[in-house]
């Protein structure tokens, strides 16, 4: 028997990533869709063949038996809809970030453990060859001690004009809980994860406020209330740092730049594409060279995700690691907030 899906959101990302990947598995049926526009729902629907719309996830429940959901609302409904799905016996994939809170993505990693139910983010810059490729070398030893890592996702002038980006109530952050995040994830899955001692950060609104349009589209900028910019350092426990930059806008030359270089006392590493180099006498000398970054990351995301919750080991950006990342989000924009350094 097909296990029966539901996607909790009718947006870009449930159609070209979610749906996508769903419907190359035979063992699952996409049975519905909730969203509470339900004239954009119906479209939805119709376009992705679901037999059901629903307004809201508790409707789905009072009608349907779910074994998954995919949830892809904005981010300050991804705690409530978690939390209903796992006490409806779901496995959930949720869009990241987790929530708008350490707290509450705590609280949802905790629930699923008492269900026994699969959580899993949709981290998919850490199911890339290079990061798994650099993990495993990281491990080994081949950079030795990595002592000082920075990790980027800036864009020149890319605040998007569409869906809820630019709004903090329902989004939590601009930049840094949703591009910033991704680096941050993937540097940290490099590296194991690493226990973290402090977190401080200097965030800036200075473009979005004054301009309205750029290459991602135009925005309201009397409505426009995230950062335009956040630059973190956090300190582990070794004493080793990573250093944090990212920007929906920022005058810079380059358009965008979405990467995680690496510092060790016997290499250095950069992630998109994978390189590992040293120096010799002066001399640039390269160990590793990728030949081009992984386009299929997001696929291969999903992919460890539908593998889990059909009984497979594949490995997840789980529950526990993305209440990890979240509670550093949370520093990050406390530090900024308050001015000084937090203590986690």
């Amino acid at each position: 028997m097909k296990k029966k899906v539901a996607i909790i959101g009718a947006g870009q990302v449930a159609e070209t990533v979610h749906i996508a990947y769903y419907r190359t598995r035979e063992e699952l049926e996409i049975v519905a869709v909730v969203d509470p526009n339900t004239v954009v729902a119906g479209a939805f629907a119709v376009r992705n063949d679901i037999a059901k719309v629903y307004a809201t996830i508790d409707e789905l429940f009072a009608n349907e038996t779910i074994d998954m959901v995919s949830i892809c609302t904005p981010n300050r409904f991804h705690h409530g809809a978690t939390l209903v799905a796992l006490a409806n016996g779901c496995h959930v994939m949720c869009e990241k970030p987790p929530a708008l809170t350490a707290s509450e993505a705590k609280g949802m990693w905790l629930l699923s453990k008492e269900k026994g139910k699969i959580l899993a983010y949709d981290f998919h810059h850490r199911f890339a060859d290079d990061a798994v490729f650099l993990r495993g070398q990281v491990q080994e030893g081949v950079l030795g001690d990595v002592y000082v890592v920075k990790a980027q996702a800036l864009r020149r002038c890319g605040i998007p004009g569409w869906g809820t980006f630019t709004d903090k109530n329902l989004q939590g952050g601009g930049p840094l809980i949703d591009i910033g995040i991704h680096m941050l994830d993937a540097a940290l899955f490099v590296l194991g994860f690493p226990k973290v001692k402090t977190v401080t950060a200097h965030m800036f609104q200075e473009i979005g406020t004054k301009k309205s349009e750029g290459m991602f589209g135009k925005w309201d900028p009397s409505k426009y209330t995230v950062e335009d910019s956040l630059f973190g350092t956090i300190e582990f426990e070794s004493g080793a740092i990573l250093q944090l930059e990212t920007s929906f806008a920022l005058n810079m030359k380059e358009k965008s730049i979405m990467n995680v270089s690496f510092y060790g006392n016997k290499a250095g590493a950069q992630l998109f594409p994978a390189e590992i180099f040293t120096d010799e006498k002066g001399e640039l000398v390269s160990l590793h060279e990728q030949p081009e970054a992984d386009e299929k990351r997001h696929e291969k995301s999903m992919k460890a995700f539908v593998d889990r919750c059909l009984g497979g080991d594949a490995l997840l950006a789980d529950g526990e690691e993305g209440y990890v990342v979240q509670r550093i989000v949370e520093a990050l924009y406390q530090s900024a907030e308050k001015g000084e350094r937090i203590l986690l």
